[in-house]
């Protein structure tokens, strides 16, 4: 039997209520609704079953030992999913959190995944002031913004500003030592880099990452190429053809799975560009990693959860316990939007025991205030806590580099960046071509 996931903070405390409780009412016919914003449909389904899926093991776990106690009514009460396909679209996010809050009259809102998406719904959820634990999402308006008012807004992802200033820090001390050294090339060398782009706010915000992290941090990296694409285009023959020409180091893609899947293959299958791919933490998914193949060998995600790798420290037994109790209930491993949105369950039903209540404000409030221990994921002092100023979450985040597995017959990651987390090194492939020696 698989040990539980995370008896920690959260569940010691509902014991503790229900112990203190003497006079505490009967099961009730009282719930706790979640409205579960998932992209279950459209261009980012993949990625949508896993945010339901592993809403649906934390809902369940939690229930199993007794549910939410709720002080107000002296009762413990279950916790009920209700699932709202945003359908991976403006339009569809729209009419999903519109139902899930007039029809359906949810207490809490968890999930979203694309930040064009949940920026259109966002206006309902402030209209209706509905707490919303956002674990997707990256781009940093998602909180930031001023032209509604997003107070009941929590943002546990990191931002677009956070990752993308981690993988490009990785580039450039990592990467660029690598192919200096390996090609005999001098220290002062800068790294090409080229960009390929979801024409979204999620891509625009990676590239204003990594341009203000190249700058503000003064790194020896030179942007090559940059190139653009819509949302949902599984076709890049013609971006790669334009990036080749450049002669990157490596290219960095903002990209859902969907579309990075078939982007790397096409660049090496295709057109030829045998380089080092970066991708983005949302990839971090079993479907990732098996619909690569080969293609992806040695490329690389920056990510805080992986279906696969354990990094180093406290976190590793759970993350180890949430993913084979995931994969004994659906026959699969969970991916990193999956996991965060397993714990984002956890976070509601915290928030709401620590209000005492379903009020919305008071849940606000709770959120705003909120420390628990961290859970699958490693979190920055090992704390789940919202900022103060733009309610944000702040992870431990790391590097991955693919390799082939002979015995899975599919690519598995490798932790290689930082030292504290890392179990291997970073390598270049013998097939892999650098840019020129000489400075663009």
């Amino acid at each position: 039997m698989v040990r539980p996931v995370y008896i920690g903070a959260v569940l010691l405390l509902v014991l503790a209520l229900m112990a203190g409780c003497t006079e505490q009412k009967a099961q009730t016919q009282e719930t706790l609704k979640i409205g579960v914003v998932a992209s279950m449909t459209g261009a980012a389904s993949t990625t949508g079953k896993d945010i339901w899926q592993s809403a649906v093991i934390a809902a369940e776990e939690i229930n199993a030992r007794g549910g939410v106690y709720i002080k107000d009514i002296n009762a413990r009460v279950p916790i009920t999913l209700i699932q709202g396909d945003d359908e991976s679209s403006r339009e569809g996010g729209q009419k999903a959190v519109s139902r899930l809050i007039t029809q359906d009259g949810v207490d809490i809102l968890v999930g979203g995944f694309s930040s064009a998406v949940v920026s259109a719904h966002q206006a309902t959820v402030s209209e209706y002031k509905v707490p919303y634990i956002i674990t997707g999402a990256s781009t940093p308006t998602i909180t930031q913004r001023t032209d509604i008012d997003t107070g009941t807004m929590f943002h546990y992802c990191p931002t677009t500003d956070d990752y993308g200033e981690q993988t490009t820090l990785f580039a450039y001390e990592v990467i660029r030592k690598a192919i200096n050294e390996k090609f005999g090339y001098p220290d002062s060398r800068p790294l090409r880099m080229a960009l390929i782009i979801q024409d979204s706010p999620y891509g625009k915000g990676v590239q204003k990452a990594v341009k203000e992290t190249i700058e503000k941090k003064n790194l020896s990296i030179v942007i090559v190429a940059e190139e653009t694409y819509k949302m949902g285009e599984t076709d890049f023959r013609t971006q790669l053809t334009s990036i080749k020409a450049a002669q990157p180091d490596v290219v960095y893609p903002a990209a859902f799975l969907n579309e990075q899947i078939p982007m790397v293959t096409q660049a090496r299958r295709d057109v030829g560009l045998d380089t080092i791919f970066l991708a983005v933490e949302c990839n971090d998914d079993p479907d990732y990693y098996a619909g690569l193949g080969k293609y992806g060998e040695y490329s690389v995600i920056e990510t805080r959860f992986s279906p696969y790798a354990v990094p180093k420290g406290p976190v590793a037994d759970d993350m180890v316990a949430f993913r084979e109790n995931f994969h004994k209930r659906w026959g699969s491993y969970p991916g990193m939007m999956g996991a965060s949105t397993y714990e984002g369950i956890y976070i509601a039903a915290h928030a709401v025991e620590k209000a005492g209540t379903r009020d919305k404000a008071a849940v606000t409030r709770a959120l705003a205030t909120l420390e628990m221990p961290q859970m699958v994921e490693a979190m920055k002092d090992g704390v789940i806590k919202f900022s103060r100023d733009y309610r944000e979450a702040k992870f431990d985040l790391f590097m991955e580099q693919l390799v082939w597995n002979e015995t899975a017959g599919e690519l598995r990651p490798r932790i290689v960046w930082p030292d504290h987390m890392k179990e291997a090194d970073f390598v270049l492939p013998d097939w892999y071509v650098p840019g020129p020696a000489a400075a663009p």
